[in-house]
């Protein structure tokens, strides 16, 4: 799993690096809110910890930026600042949950679990893109009724395309975010999207997987 940590303070963000890297996840760690704002448009992490006070865009700012962007990547908010209305305000933006500083890190640890636990009962649902259903649970692809059968790579890659749907997955996004694999070359990329793309679009007009030429792919209703 991957976290983004959005941090300005450069003893706290590489504590957290550390620590959370020693814990088994995968940690990017970006200094200012428009930068922060931008990673995570991009790439689908599985958590980000939110400062609120930033350089350039505030923590509640970025929320808010990402709610409207339909992003429901869990957001834990940390701040200096303890009051019930500060709270409010970063909850209100979209936030999962709040933990003000300074904490401990035990606590912190056991809040990512909750959320990730949360954010894993709630993706466990059936994703749907026009007739096309994907159960994330059960590994089962069915296009109007009818099952697929998926290689693992196509199965994650329509899995991660359908949760973004609307937004460009580029090639790196894919092979680093989605597969974890380093090792892939893009061309890899567009072999598994053609594949996948016979098998989903077989006997329709237009594909529901779509090229944004210069930057990727991304999933979109028939319509």
């Amino acid at each position: 799993m991957r976290i983004l940590v959005i941090e300005d303070d450069e003893v706290i963000a590489e504590r957290l690096h550390h620590a959370l890297t020693k814990e088994g996840y995968a940690v990017d760690t970006v200094p200012d809110g428009e930068r922060g704002l931008a990673l995570a448009q991009i790439r689908p992490y599985s958590l980000i910890l939110l400062d609120v006070m930033l350089p350039g865009r505030d923590g509640v700012s970025v929320c808010e930026a990402l709610r409207r962007g339909r992003h429901n990547v869990p957001i834990l908010m940390l701040t200096a600042r303890g009051q019930v209305e500060d709270k409010v305000r970063g909850l209100d933006a979209g936030a999962d949950d709040y933990l003000p500083k300074p904490f401990e890190f035990k606590e912190l640890l056991a809040r990512i679990r909750a959320l990730l636990r949360r954010d894993k009962t709630q993706k466990s649902a059936v994703l749907v893109v026009d007739d096309l259903e994907i159960d994330a649970a059960a590994k089962v692809v069915r296009r109007a009724g009818r099952d697929l059968h998926l290689t693992p790579r196509e199965f994650s890659l329509l899995e991660a395309l359908a949760r973004n749907q609307g937004r460009v997955l580029t090639r790196d996004v894919i092979i680093e975010q989605v597969w974890a694999d380093d090792r892939s070359l893009s061309n890899t990329v567009n072999f598994h999207v053609t594949s996948l793309r016979k098998k989903i679009d077989e006997g329709r007009e237009k594909s529901l997987i779509e090229t944004v030429h210069g930057f990727g792919y991304r999933l979109r209703g028939s319509d």
